[in-house]
Order: structure tokens, then sequence, then C-alpha cells
């Protein structure tokens, strides 16, 4: 759209109170003002929260909350999500259906109902909402919404910024992409360049051109929903023949609720697709009553006994169904599935009869694979495990069908030499700019997949053999060739959830053409998700994880040299890698950072259980430690683009123009000359994305107080067998560039904070989201190197406050309990934390804290305490100020000492 089309838009509709009432603070700049924008999903996740939360301050009453967009968009998922962290009354459209043929026909919502629920909220009035069964697909009754607690009332479905409610909405959000661009990218793919792109959506979404994309341009913030499937929450199941449900699982159900469910699910082949075509390039499409969730090839992952699938099903309608069957997809195969199931915690027990099979499973599904193991020891099922789908086992019975005219359109024939695929070695990089301006975007945002052509769902691995003699061997299994055989390297790079999906894919590839042992190494630059995706992959493949960190020499690191190649014991790490490749058992160095020294080694060994080690960290990729690994896995990104971004902004707020890569140049002095040459290589280049300060996947709850409690209370509240404790000394360091606009006063939200603990700094660029009483935070914190901090000051970066203090932390694995002496507060506070907010909340309770929380940071506790006159030009007591100059002149002196 042209810029006078959107300012038509945005004088025509919505309520646009943030229009009326300029901005009084110029102190912090008014979210509200800088709209409309189109953002990624974590990014306008954020912008939302901020958004409400200004308007609610500025405006009485409530605060009105449309989002709208195409089926398996993310609009509901991101209404749940939002709704988890901001007290609101969250209504779907989808519960004002007067009909069950079509759910995204206009025709089927009852719009007058909707827009006298909102009225009657807008005006404090309590208001009856329907409620609609999609099994028995009647409205089956209502329930009574408090008009007088609904602070924030949040509509959720297709047609939410439909003309008859713009009026009744504050805040109007579009959702695109998700499944819905997926969906489009994946018929294209299919299909070829037979059909239009505007043809194309009118097939298998008939009404998004006309009653649903000429709303989503009325929509304040624009958001691009990227997310297709990811492993980071993956789903183990565990799957074996039974008994229907009855006496055999008495146990599994006794003392919960059983429920049932009834679907159809249906595999839907390409037209271009060949007899020998794979299932993984079929869609899956689920009937649920009137409902019908869609998926894009078969994604799951199945290691030894254990199946595991991503978050993958996204609701689409009936009519995407009638699309696909009219551009010349089949169904070729399908079944019916009854399941009873009971849930109990993070895990699940369910009996699924399958028709077509006439057999009946038992599957244990959960979110953690080594508790799932466990109950099934627990309930004394001992397999045999089944690690088939469905699918595979159906198509055995009753084979595949044949089809009955040759394909339409045929693949595009695949080299004979793989080599020729490898494309030069390029440097990776993401590019740091979360949200995006109307003329940076070069095609229609509601309807432009991000790329024109999708690759396969599931790439495949390639092998070469290192031996001329074996070139072209097709003889996998021979000895020889296993000792010489290697990956041939991905040519694209990819994003963290399909890099983690392709990992996995390639430790598997490597243990069957290769066997015992494979040898992992991730390598990035700080901060950029090695360790997180070094992880999540262990919890996939059950499998040890070292750090190159544990192989710091002690005399380098009490000169802060973790970035510092020298800085590693490579002998003992040449050994360690020797033994593991030789099978026998060897001692890995573990470090305490916090003293500077090795304080002792573990000892591990391959085995048939864990045949895999991943060795993480900067220099994974170096020449002289990839040499002697199986997979070269290169992660870009994170905080290390993020940071960039920051001073890039910081700067443009001064009125100076600085490139990112002479950014790069000063706060990641090694990156470009010591690190980024050896990513190059990678067979597998990953850029990461996240943010986990935008990120509601990652989001931990955190409650503040100064009241005092007892030790005793503390243990009283935490499981003694998970029990745990231990003590901590930290530093933030706060470093603001000079010249920043501010009212005068030192915020959190114009800083970089720096944390010094156990020898590490660790950084926050981002002023964590507060609501309520919570502070909603990172996980975890991102580590950079001393030369980062010293990037920093040289770019004109001053320290302007310091704390110190010190932690005693008590955990029991969902709930930490971390008291926090400040150096310059006259008491202790007390924080709970947990990904659990409800948890978090009823800790809070049990300790008698409701009504004592604050959500302030601890540098504005502290700057509030200090009178006037103790307080030094930055703001900062003048004791703090000269603590703060030294550990300064000690960081800088720390850099021109190394170099």
């Amino acid at each position: 759209m042209d810029d006078g089309v959107v300012q038509r838009v945005f004088e025509e509709g919505g309520r646009d109170y943030f229009q009326q009432q300029p901005s009084t603070s110029s102190s912090s700049p008014s979210i509200l003002q800088s709209l409309p924008v189109h953002a990624s999903f974590d990014h306008g996740y954020y912008l939302l929260v901020k958004s409400i939360q200004e308007l609610r301050e500025k405006k009485g009453g409530i605060v009105t909350v449309g989002i709208g967009g195409p089926s398996g968009s993310g609009k509901t998922s991101l209404a749940e999500k939002l709704a988890s962290v901001i007290g609101c009354t969250l209504i779907s459209m989808e519960n004002y259906r007067v009909g069950v043929d079509e759910g995204n026909d206009l025709d089927s919502i009852d719009f007058d109902a909707l827009v006298q629920n909102l009225q009657d909220l807008t005006e404090g009035k309590d208001t009856l909402i329907p409620m609609f069964d999609y099994q028995q697909k009647n409205r089956i009754g209502s329930k009574v919404i408090k008009g007088a607690s609904s602070g924030v009332v949040i509509v959720d479905g297709t047609y939410a910024l439909d003309a008859r409610l713009r009026s009744l909405l504050d805040i109007r959000v579009a959702v695109v992409g998700g499944v819905h661009f997926s969906l489009i990218s994946k018929v294209q793919y299919d299909i070829g360049d037979s059909c239009s792109l505007d043809s194309l959506i009118d097939s298998i979404f008939p009404l998004f051109r006309k009653h649903i994309e000429p709303d989503l341009h009325h929509a304040q913030i624009r958001i691009n929903n990227r997310f297709v499937s990811s492993f980071r929450e993956a789903i183990y199941k565990l799957k074996c023949r039974s008994e229907a449900p009855g006496a055999c699982s008495i146990s599994a159900f006794q003392g919960n609720e059983a429920q049932t469910d009834n679907f159809i699910e249906m595999y839907l082949r390409p037209p271009s697709a060949t007899e020998e075509a794979r299932i993984n390039d079929w869609i899956k499409m689920r009937q649920s009553g009137i409902r019908y969730y869609l998926s894009i090839g078969d994604q799951r992952i199945v290691d030894k006994n254990f199946i595991i699938r991503p978050k993958a099903e996204f609701e689409v309608g009936r009519m995407t169904l009638g699309g696909l069957l009219d551009l010349g997809y089949s169904v070729v195969a399908s079944y019916k599935r009854a399941s009873t199931y009971v849930v109990y915690g993070n895990l699940s027990v369910s009996f699924e009869t399958i028709d077509t099979l006439d057999e009946t499973f038992m599957v244990l599904r959960g979110t953690n694979r080594k508790t799932v193991g466990a109950e099934a020891l627990r309930m004394g099922i001992n397999g045999p495990w089944i690690t088939k789908s469905y699918l595979e086992m159906v198509l055995e019975k009753k084979g595949v069908p044949r089809l009955n005219t040759p394909p339409l359109f045929p693949n595009t024939p695949t080299t004979s030499n793989q080599e020729s695929v490898i494309a030069a070695p390029r440097p990776i990089r993401t590019n740091p700019n979360l949200v995006m301006k109307l003329e940076d975007l070069s095609q229609p945002w509601t309807r432009s997949p991000t790329k024109s052509k999708m690759e396969p769902v599931l790439a495949t691995w390639h092998f070469i053999s290192s031996d001329p003699s074996h070139a072209g061997s097709s003889v996998i299994g021979s000895s020889s060739f296993r000792d010489t055989v290697k990956l041939v390297p991905m040519p694209d790079s990819y994003d963290f959830d399909r890099g983690l999906l392709l990992s996995v894919q390639a430790i598997q590839a490597l243990l069957e053409n290769k066997g015992l042992p494979v040898i992992v190494g991730i390598g990035g630059p700080s901060g950029s998700g090695k360790t997180s995706l070094a992880h999540k992959m262990a919890n996939i493949v059950g499998c040890e994880v070292v750090s190159l960190e544990s192989y710091f020499k002690s005399e380098q690191v009490k000169d802060f040299k973790y970035d510092d190649f020298s800085s590693l014991d490579l002998s003992l790490l040449s050994k360690n890698i020797s033994d593991i490749r030789n099978g026998r058992r060897t001692k890995v160095p573990i470090f305490d950072l916090e003293t500077g020294a090795r304080s002792g080694f573990k000892e591990l060994e391959v085995s048939e259980d864990c045949g895999v080690i991943i060795f993480e960290g900067v220099y994974a990729l170096h020449p002289e430690i990839r040499k002697s690994l199986d997979l070269w896995i290169a992660v870009v990104g994170g905080v290390h683009s993020h940071l960039i971004s920051r001073v890039q902004r910081d700067k443009s707020r001064m009125g100076c123009f600085m490139s990112q890569n002479d950014i790069m140049m000063t706060v990641f002095p090694m990156f470009q000359q010591h690190i980024e040459p050896h990513l190059v290589h990678a067979h597998l280049k990953i850029r990461n994305d996240f943010d986990p300060v935008l990120s509601p996947e990652s989001s931990l709850f955190v409650l503040k107080s100064n009241k005092q409690v007892a030790y005793q209370d503390i243990l009283k509240i935490l499981d003694p067998a998970k029990f745990c404790s231990s003590a901590q000394n930290f530093i933030d360091m706060y470093l603001r560039l000079p010249g920043i606009p501010t009212n005068g006063q030192l915020t959190e939200s114009d800083c970089i904070r720096v944390r010094i603990c156990e020898g590490r700094f660790a950084l926050l660029i981002r002023e964590p989201l507060r609501e309520g009483n919570f502070i909603i935070q990172p996980k975890v914190d991102f580590d950079i190197s001393i030369s980062t901090v010293a990037g920093l000051l040289n770019l004109g970066y001053q320290a302007v406050a310091y704390i110190e203090a010190s932690a005693f932390i008590y955990q029991d694995g969902k709930i930490l309990i971390e008291v926090d002496h400040l150096q310059d507060a006259p008491s202790p506070y007390l924080q709970i934390k947990g990904v659990d907010k409800e948890a978090v909340a009823a800790a809070g309770s049990t300790l008698k804290l409701d009504g004592s929380y604050t959500t302030k940071s601890y540098l504005q506790i502290i700057l509030e305490k200090l009178p006037a006159v103790e307080r030094s030009s930055s703001g900062i007591h003048t004791q703090q100020a000269a603590r703060l100059q030294e550990l300064v002149d000690f960081i800088q002196s720390q850099v021109l000492y190394g170099s």
C-alpha cells in the first residue's frame, strides 16, 4: 500500500485514542505514536504488551484489542501468550458461530452479539458471551464476563478486524504467516508456476482476498509469523500395542479423569508426486468435529525407542481441504483414531484405536524425555516399543495407492555429483532489524511467503568419501568407507528451529552410515545461542555436552581472556577427543570460573546408550579442533546481533550513523578475524534470530519484595528431595551513551547492563517486561567477553552506575528463591522466580508477601534512596563512582595488556 492509503486507513478506522492524546513524557518515547509497524512474532508480542500498558495508563476504562488474520497464521497463539502475561478477558470469535458449514464464512458469525458484548464491557457492564461446542456442533450455553474486572479485552478471530468491530477496538493487530504462508509456499513448490499467486490463494484460502485481507490493512501492529514448527519444546512419545481401554488401563487412569477424542487423519499427495515420493512430502489434515488441522510433512525424529515430534499442527478452514483437492492433491491414506486419555502434570497416557489397523496402542507423552522414560518404568511397561507412525503402519498393511495418471509436473532432477551443490564458503550473519517500515516491504505484506519457493520439508544429508578410491561409492556399509565418510555441507543457512531439526538428522545419519561415536562441534560468537542449541540437541538424542570453557588455562582466565584461542588447553582437549574416538573412558576437566582454576575432572565414556558427544564453544570449529570432529555446526545471531542493533540505535538517537560492520569490529574485535573464517566451513549454518527478552517462549516470571522472610519459611515451600542452595557475588555496571535524550534522570531503558558474576560478563540490552506485580525476564544471562565491554567503552559508552551485591539462592527445579543483599540498601530483597506464573504467585502468597511486591529495578531502587547531595553528576553515589572508575580502568587495562 502507498502512504496515501495508509493515511486513509488510520483516518477512517478504529478508536485510535492515542492519536488524540499527545505524549507528555520526553523521557519514555511513546510506542503508540510509532505505529503502524511491521514486526516479527516475538517483537510484535513485545510491542503489543507495551502498547496495552501505555494505553491503559493514559486512558480510563478498558483497553480493547482485536487480533485478526487468516487461519493458521498464529493469531490464537499470540492471544493466548498475551493473556498468560497480562490479566485480561479473552474472547474467541469461534464461540459466536451460528452455523457449522464453514467456520470462515462471515455469515456463520453472530456479529450483533459480539458487538453488544464489547459495548457492554466498554461501558463497564457485565455481559453474557456464548459458548460453542465443536463436537456437538452447536451453541451449548453462555458465561458471564464481569465488566468491572475486565481491564483488557482481547478479541481473537479471523474477522476480528472487521469494519463492524473496528470502532470498538483500541489496538488492532494483524497476524500473517505461520502455516498460512508455509502452505502457500508448499503448494507453489509442488505445482510449479502453472498457477498465479492470487489464483493459488483463492483456491486454498478462498475467502482471504475478498473478506479477510482488506481488514488486515487497518492494523496498527502487523506481525509476520515465520514460525511453523519447532523442536525447542518437543513432545516425546513411547508407543506400544495394547488391549482396548479396560482392565489393563485402570492402573494408568487411577485417580485421573479419562477423556475421549475422535478424529479422522488424512494424507494428501501432491499432484506432481512420483510413485516413489516420500511421505515427508505429503500434507496431513486432521478433522475433529468441525475443526480441521493441517501439518506439512511427517516432521518427527525417531531416536532409540522414542518418537519425538514438534508442535506442528495449525487450524485451517474446511475450504482449504477442498481447495487442495481441486488443485490436484489426492487423499492417499486416511484412518479414524479413537482415543481415551488422561493428563497428569506434563505427562499423558492414551489408548488409541486405529480402525484401519483394527488395533489399539498405548501412547505415553511428555515434554521431558527422561520423565517419559521413568514413567514407563514406574508403570511396569517394557514395550516392545513401536517407532513407526500410524501412517507407515497403514501403508505397510494396505500399500501405497498407485497414481492414476502420470505426474503433471516432473520433479527437478537432482545432480549426480553431490559436491557440485556445495556453495563457496561465505560469511553468515543475521539482520538484527526486527521492525520494518512500510517502504522496506517489496511485496504485499499480507500474502508474501518468505521465499518464492519452499525447500522440501526435510532436507537430505549426503555423504562423500575423503578417499579418492571411494569417490562415488555406494557401498556405505563397508568398513573402509566408514573410516573416510564425511558429510556434504548444506549449501544454505537456516533458522534456529530448522537448524535444530537438521542437526539431529545429521547425527542420526552419521550414526547409521558411520557408526559410533559421533563427535559434534558447535561454534560461533559469544551470545549467538551455541549453548542453547547444544542442550536442546542433547535433550532430543540423549547425549553429553562438553563446553570448551572447561578447557580454560588458569593463567589465561585470570586475565579474562575468554575469547583468546590460546586460553584453551588444546593438548588435553585433543587427548579427550582421541579417547572418545577410540572408545576409551576419558576424564574431562571441570573449570570454576569464579576461582579461575580447574576444580576437578568427570569421566566420560561412549556407549550404545550415549554414542554422541557435543563440544560447544567460540572456537569449536577452529581448524585444530574441527579436524577431529564429525559434524561442524556454526551459529550466529542471538544477542551478538541484537547488541550491534542496540548500539546502532543508540548512535542514531544521538544523530550519529555508524555501520554495523564498524560496530562489530569494535565490540567483537576477535569475531571477524579469528572466529568467522572458521564458521564458513561448517556442514550446517544456523541464523539465530531469537531474542530472549522479546520472546514469550523464554518467559521467567519474577516477584520481588523487600519484606523479610525466615530461612525456615523458605525451606517449607521447596521440595526437600530436590532442594539445593548456593551463594554468589555480582556487580552490575550500567553503560549509557552521553547525549541520548532524557528528562535528566537515569533510567534502565537508556542503559546496557553488564553483570559480572563468577568470573563471567553477562549482558542485558533490553529492559524486561513488567506487568502487575510480575517482572518478566529471560531465563538465562548471555555471556560476553571483557573485550566486548571494552569495545562499548571505546564507542563512547560511559559507565554511569554501579551496584554490588551478594546473593543466596535456594531452588528445587520448579521455584527459585534468591535473597539479594545490596551493598547500598539497608535490607535484602527476595526474588521468587519460575516459568509457571501461578506457581510463583502461590509461593509468594505462602510466604505472606502479597502487597509488598515491587517491579522496580535495583538501579531505580538505589537511585531513589540516595539524597541528591550524595549523588555524582552521573546520578550515582560518589563512593560508587570511585569503585566504578576502578572497574572501568581494570577492564581497559586487561584489553590493552592482552593486545
